[in-house]
């Protein structure tokens, strides 16, 4: 006979055990404690087994009856009940394992070794200021939605941080796209995304413009700062690298019997070797450099700390000190050589090499750091035979 929701409420316990059948292997377990639960005896495989449903009252009858169904389902499909249930809680500790944070961790430490260790550092913290500190962080990634990222990337926006809301965003892309190749996420929410940010309003490097020139060479002839620092300045708009590139370069890349400057790939931006041909004139500047620097592991050393590199705000605020304030700033000389190079006909490709810009075509990814070598040469050497004629208030020479 099948119980009744009554029957079940007043079972009374006993000195031992007893069972109320409901029917087709269902029935409640009491115990001498008083604890009722819920069982489900089958055969599978030729084995008798025991499936647990749940305890009186927290699982009532109908309830009881609705998972003996369901299991009742599997077995007729040939699933072993009792091990699809172990499935899923084990499915269960794997998802709340899988949170967004342990993903997004485990994602950054296998880059690393992809990036530089700034880059890597300023990733890791911008992760850590704006998603880590939010409910995201702990969710499971499966149950992370569009709108609940999008709810995060606005509060990172409301503060004014337009571009690092699109740049997170774009990471967190990268992140859930790690999750699905791993098999532990099967979409992207991120992408779903895409427009919906406040646009990314540009403010390109101030720079200097090729009838600035005159004027500059004027006031750095009378610069009365650090000897250094001046000659950094040259040394920067002679060669145009990242003022990063420069601040940290230590003598051993330096070869001035060569004439050439070769960073290794871990201190670029797109972590590929560069080589920068140096001019008769940046290798006239390192020997100077050379007289007061040579001593040291840096080519550029801090002032106060000379054990460590130049601090990335020297070459600033000596453009501050000359007047240049919002007018040209360090990184403003790649542009300033950029333009001036493809307006006396250079090629664009040899320009873009040497400015080291990653190329996302698959052709010129595939250009190594010597490629345009030889064309590069001389225009490093026109370039700074073009700057002396300028100082000097003579006509540029002529493009090679």
């Amino acid at each position: 006979m099948s119980l009744s929701e009554l029957a079940v409420r007043k079972a009374k316990p006993s000195a031992k055990p007893y069972k109320l059948f409901d029917g087709d292997g269902l029935f409640l377990s009491v115990q001498p404690s008083g604890g009722k639960w819920w069982r489900y005896k089958y055969r599978f495989a030729g084995k008798e087994k025991l499936l647990a449903l749940g305890t009186y009252p927290l699982i009532g009858l109908a309830e009881a009856r609705k998972r003996h169904d369901k299991a009742r389902k599997l077995l007729a499909d040939g699933i072993d009940p009792g091990q699809d249930k172990r499935n899923t809680q084990r499915q269960l500790v794997v998802k709340h394992q899988n949170t967004f944070k342990v993903i997004a961790e485990e994602w950054h430490k296998g880059r690393i070794h992809k990036w530089t260790p700034r880059h890597a550092e300023k990733l890791l913290r911008s992760l850590e200021l704006h998603i880590f500190p939010t409910a995201l962080a702990s969710r499971p990634i499966t149950d992370i939605k569009s709108s609940e990222l999008l709810d995060v990337l606005k509060n990172v926006q409301a503060d004014g941080a337009i571009e690092p809301a699109h740049r997170l965003l774009q990471c967190c892309g990268q992140i859930f796209t790690y999750a699905i190749v791993t098999d532990r996420a099967e979409s992207n929410p991120a992408a779903n995304l895409r427009g919906l940010l406040q646009p990314i309003r540009r403010n390109n490097y101030a720079y200097l413009k090729e009838k600035d020139l005159p004027e500059f060479f004027a006031k750095l002839e009378t610069y009365d700062g650090e000897a250094v620092t001046k000659l950094a300045l040259k040394f920067l708009l002679l060669t145009f690298p990242r003022t990063g590139e420069m601040r940290h370069a230590p003598w051993r890349e330096m070869d001035l019997d060569e004439a050439e400057w070769r960073i290794p790939p871990e201190r670029m931006k797109m972590r590929d070797p560069h080589i920068v041909p140096l001019s008769r004139q940046a290798v006239g500047i390192l020997e100077e450099l050379k007289e007061l620097t040579g001593s040291f592991h840096f080519v550029f050393p801090n002032q106060h700390k000379p054990r460590g590199c130049m601090s990335e705000n020297t070459i600033l605020f000596a453009l501050y000190r000359m007047g240049y304030h919002s007018r040209a700033t360090g990184h403003g000389f790649r542009s300033t050589a950029s333009t001036i190079l493809n307006e006396h006909g250079f090629h664009p490709d040899v320009i873009e090499r040497q400015l080291a810009h990653c190329e996302r075509n698959s052709v010129r990814a595939a250009y190594n750091h010597a490629q345009y070598l030889p064309e590069r040469r001389k225009m490093m050497q026109w370039w700074a035979d073009y700057l002396d004629a300028v100082e000097k208030g003579k006509a540029p020479p002529p493009t090679p």
